[in-house]
């Protein structure tokens, strides 16, 4: 089979957007270029790599094992210039990072101060849910993965680096606001503003209410922390957030911290990578850098309405 990095590298990005017009933007590519080099990719495989129905591409049978080992081509050829650029030292490299969408308050400082420390890094920062951070972690995708609580079963590293206390928030008008050591049964007749099922605050939240024998009520879902927010200040329900995504809120009186009994829900975040993975330089470098140093980049903020 003779087939050539580039040929890989084009077919790695229309699988990847199923679009050969994003996949020729990235590439910096006409799209001609790029049919062009997928057709001389299946003549040379003998089969085709994808299939068009409607307007829409699709990989076929023989294009989903293609995508495996292009992507395991592309990994090897992005160890072998990560091991040349170790020779380079920390001054020179590129890190790719993936963030909790709660962790993005705090995460743009880090990767500020790093990218300070060490002037001459480049980084891709992807701030995206919990589900996607999985995904990215199963498929080797990022140097690094910031996040909360890391899937079991899966062969990770992950070292805890800071606290995460997620609290109960209300507009300052709410009768609760300003009350303090609040029984938690208080909480059985409101209604909660929460993040979709599959997050990772939505999942502390639902094993809470379990663990201290009350149903979490919802109301709306949002896929955001910033929604959420919004939401909890129209007075559409309460929200159970991350003290790190409130900084803002609280300083213009727009949001309060309830002193509810059992809270906060402790958790902690976590700088993940998979096992074996082979770490560059200046990856290595940002994990000690978030172990030894996010704390300072978060403000202190209360954690109850005291």
């Amino acid at each position: 089979m003779n087939v050539t990095f580039r040929q890989l590298r084009v077919f790695e990005a229309v699988a990847r957007h199923l679009s050969y017009t994003q996949a020729a933007q990235e590439l910096h590519l006409s799209q001609p270029a790029v049919s062009m080099q997928i057709r001389q990719l299946e003549e040379n495989v003998g089969l085709p790599l994808f299939e068009q129905i409607g307007k829409k591409i699709f990989l076929t049978e023989a294009g989903h094992e293609m995508y495996h080992y292009s992507r395991s081509i592309a990994g090897q050829l992005e160890e072998a210039e990560e091991v040349l650029e170790q020779l380079k030292g920390v001054q020179r490299g590129r890190l790719d990072i993936s963030v909790a969408s709660t962790a993005n308050a705090f995460a743009t400082r880090l990767l500020a101060a790093f990218a300070r420390r060490y002037p001459g890094t480049t980084f891709t920062l992807d701030v995206t849910n919990r589900a996607t951070l999985v995904r990215q972690l199963e498929e080797n995708e990022k140097d690094l993965v910031i996040m909360g609580r890391p899937p079991a079963g899966m062969n990770l590293v992950a070292e805890a680096f800071m606290d995460n206390p997620l609290v109960v928030v209300a507009p300052p008008e709410h009768p609760l606001a300003g009350e303090t050591a609040i029984p938690f049964e208080r909480l059985a007749s409101e209604t909660f503003v929460v993040r979709e099922a599959g997050s990772g605050t939505f999942i502390a939240m639902e094993r809470f209410f379990e663990e201290h024998g009350m149903a979490l009520t919802t109301g709306m879902q949002m896929t955001s922390n910033e929604a959420i927010k919004q939401a909890v200040e129209a007075g559409l329900g309460l929200g159970i957030v991350s003290i790190h995504t409130l900084e803002l809120e609280l300083e213009a009186g727009r949001l309060v911290v309830l002193d509810v009994e059992h809270f906060p829900i402790l958790r902690h975040w976590y700088v993940v990578h998979r096992v074996g993975k082979r770490l560059s330089p200046v990856a290595q470098a940002f994990q000690r850098f978030v172990l030894a140093e996010a704390a300072s980049f978060v403000s202190a903020v209360p954690t109850n309405g005291a």
